[in-house]
């Protein structure tokens, strides 16, 4: 019950977040323009900036043994949800216009924005680094398999990979991550300052963007996107009961266990709108799901809970 509490108030603040860009929005304080901007500046440097804060301050010892077990529970639960959602979208019926759309909600769900604060306040400080992990692969799969999707999306289907997209800041980020780990290098207290800073924008901000979608739409629409009902009850709910029943068949560290079922448990990631903004496409149905799924959060979250 007590760990029910912790997750339902942290969920109002995000929706507060959220709140305040609706708000904003409605006043004419923040354009379409403006939203299409500050959408850019999330996904090329405050989230990028987020990727790097999630490895360099983080507290405490961490075993290669554990971090390692870490990152493979990691890439267990991102392979099975891109092998699982042509799958999930057709058990669904979705439309064929908008399945990459749906895949893309399934697999980027909200980790690292609504994960990091829920895993901290359960967990602890240390816990942070671990949740950073899965942060990170999501954000090298977002960075290229996901911008493949979007890709995919927007010339209905007839698209040819350009590697060059690779090369991006959230990639960039990531690499970073990865060989500040590796070399057990330590970054100035300066440079790691200010790149907690720009990553602690991300999380308001990046909600915030959601709630400027929302005040697009009147409440009639959100509700009424049925799809994101069995949807909800399926990816947040069934997947993280089915991994629970697995994982606890093995002897995985509570903690680790733990986090991955709560990985699964989280609703849509509000960075597929960032990217739906800067292609350019129709990110409403991105913003519906992201407030069905947060809202509904209050209810499975409690009860995913109950199983790690």
């Amino acid at each position: 019950m007590g760990n029910s509490w912790i997750i339902f108030q942290k969920l109002l603040v995000l929706f507060g977040f959220m709140l305040l860009g609706t708000l904003g929005y409605k006043r004419r304080w923040i354009s379409d323009e403006g939203a299409s901007q500050i959408s850019r500046l999330i996904v090329n440097i405050f989230n990028p900036a987020l990727i790097i804060t999630g490895i360099t301050s983080s507290e405490g010892a961490y075993s290669w043994t554990s971090v390692l077990m870490n990152i493979l529970l990691a890439v267990i639960l991102f392979a099975s949800l891109i092998v699982i959602s042509p799958l999930f979208v057709r058990i669904l019926r979705v439309k064929k216009n908008v399945r990459n759309m749906y895949s893309v909600m399934l697999i980027f769900s909200n980790l690292g924005f609504m994960g990091i604060p829920l895993i901290e306040a359960l967990y602890g400080r240390t816990a942070v680094f671990y949740v950073g992990m899965y942060t990170l692969i999501f954000n090298i799969l977002f960075y290229t398999y996901g911008f493949y999707l979007f890709e995919k999306e927007k010339t209905s289907g007839k698209v040819r990979f350009q590697w060059k997209k690779l090369i991006n800041p959230g990639v960039f980020a990531c690499l970073v991550s990865l060989m500040i780990f590796s070399l057990q290098l330590e970054v100035p207290k300066t440079a790691a300052d200010f790149l907690a800073y720009l990553g602690g924008a991300a999380v308001p901000l990046s909600m915030m963007m959601t709630g400027v979608s929302l005040a697009k739409m009147s409440l009639k629409d959100v509700f009424s996107e049925w799809k994101m009902y069995p949807f909800t009850f399926l990816k947040m709910l069934v997947i993280p009961a089915a991994a629970a029943l697995i994982i606890h068949k093995f002897q995985v560290d509570p903690v680790l266990a733990g986090i991955m079922i709560l990985m699964y448990g989280m609703p849509n990631g509000s960075m597929p709108v960032m990217l739906a903004v800067d292609y350019g496409m129709d990110s409403s149905l991105c913003s519906r799901g992201i407030v069905l799924t947060t809202l509904l959060s209050l209810i499975t979250l409690p009860a995913v809970t109950c199983l790690i």
